[in-house]
């Protein structure tokens, strides 16, 4: 199936560029673009695209009130956050609006082709420098007192993999730490998904943080 995407950029020579990279390739479709995140929101409705790649500081709308309209309205559409900072104050802000990942603009094209494919088979994909900052920016949080509710549903060995799905494992990684197989990890993850009502692994790992079921720097 082809994947259908839209370009948000505030910048035309990068949606020239992004468009060349993702048009050259058979199984993706650029079908829109977009410069500022109002006209992201209305290029999301006009085509319904399975990936929008999100610039985040856009003038009037920007991406991160962009991404969560998108949320708020429910849409099939996962958005890629993309950006010349790592350490872009907004990052937290977007992923915890709905992103369902975040790469930086000048990491290679093959990159980019396939964080677009792994967000739209309904997977999630942060760049490591910016998981660092992610855990980092956890580390100086105070450890919440009170979990949230919907932690309770979840069964000691779910409790196990989200812990290591925090810690930025995959699943073939989880399943060696735990002796289990890679299929009853990606059932364990697709079940805490569900429990937890989260669209992607980004939000289970905030979730994990946010919620203190895991520190930075506990083993599990």
């Amino acid at each position: 199936m082809t994947v259908r995407v839209v370009i948000a950029d505030d910048q035309a020579l990068v949606r020239t560029g992004f468009r060349a990279i993702v048009s050259h390739e058979p199984d993706l479709d650029v079908v829109g673009e977009a410069g500022d995140g109002r006209a992201a929101v209305e290029q999301v409705r006009l085509h319904r695209p399975d990936v929008v790649l999100m610039d985040i500081r856009m003038p009037g709308m920007d991406g991160l009130e962009a991404t969560r309209l998108l949320t708020a309205n429910r849409s099939t559409a996962r958005v890629l956050v993309l950006t010349t900072f790592d350490l872009d104050e907004y990052v937290f802000a977007a992923l915890r609006a709905g992103a369902s990942g975040f790469l930086l603009k000048d990491a290679p094209a093959d990159q980019l082709l396939t964080a677009i494919r792994v967000i739209a088979a309904g997977d999630a994909l942060i760049a490591p420098s910016v998981t660092r900052r992610l855990i980092a920016e956890f580390a100086n949080q105070p450890t919440p007192t009170d979990r949230p509710a919907q932690l309770e549903s979840l069964t000691p060995r779910e409790r196990d993999v989200l812990r290591l799905l925090a810690r930025g494992m995959s699943n073939s990684e989880i399943a060696a730490a735990l002796f289990l197989g890679d299929a009853t990890i990606k059932t364990h993850v697709s079940r805490i998904l569900t429990k937890l009502g989260l669209r992607d692994r980004v939000q289970a790992v905030v979730l994990a943080y946010e919620s203190g079921l895991t520190r930075p720097g506990l083993s599990q």
